[in-house]
């Protein structure tokens, strides 16, 4: 907050024509939540507690209940990060691939330790717990975004120089192997039919 009082983060007037036709697609106001924290973040690069606070006065909801959901999903930054935030996944099968060893080369590239900021503002280096993709390890994701997948030094940096560069690592498509029915049925012990 300034000296004054007000606050440094205001939304824009079509912002907040966006947020009342939000309002209009849900029973309740608190649904519109969610939605508007993203709004937020997009917009000021974080929800910390005055862009909190700007959430709920531009809801009419509680500053508790906005900031309960801010901290219930990690997603939502509530500190100021780098233009790309990349997070490593080292949850038990990221690790047992590589996770920790991708973690500390981009530690080590990048001349910070997880949880901080490259001094030019680029990069936030964050470590995860688990991002659901466990057949693709070693991976990352790029700013709530983008997965990458597979991860070799050589591959961290390339996605480095894309994201330095401006451009946006491209979606990686990767098939799920189809099980059939009746292998597992067999396999099980039953019949084909």
């Amino acid at each position: 907050m300034s000296q004054n009082g007000t606050s440094a983060y205001k939304f824009t007037k079509e912002q907040l024509a966006e947020i009342e036709v939000l309002k209009t697609k849900y029973p309740e106001v608190q649904a519109v939540t969610l939605p508007v924290l993203w709004m937020a973040q997009d917009t000021f690069g974080h929800v910390d507690p005055e862009v909190q606070r700007l959430v709920a006065q531009t809801l009419d909801l509680p500053e508790s209940h906005v900031h309960g959901v801010a901290e219930f999903y990690t997603q939502y930054f509530k500190t100021p990060k780098g233009k790309h935030v990349l997070d490593v996944c080292t949850c038990l099968s990221c690790h047992l691939c590589g996770g920790m060893d991708i973690l500390g080369y981009l530690e080590n590239k990048l001349g910070i330790k997880a949880g901080e900021t490259t001094p030019d503002g680029q990069f936030t280096l964050q470590e995860a717990e688990c991002l659901g993709a466990c057949g693709y390890a070693p991976m990352m994701q790029i700013t709530n975004d983008v997965y990458v997948n597979h991860l070799t030094p050589e591959k961290v940096d390339r996605v480095l120089d894309q994201l330095a560069s401006g451009q946006t690592p491209d979606f990686e498509s990767i098939p799920m192997p189809l099980v059939s029915t009746t292998s597992n049925n067999k396999a099980a012990g039953g019949s084909d039919e």
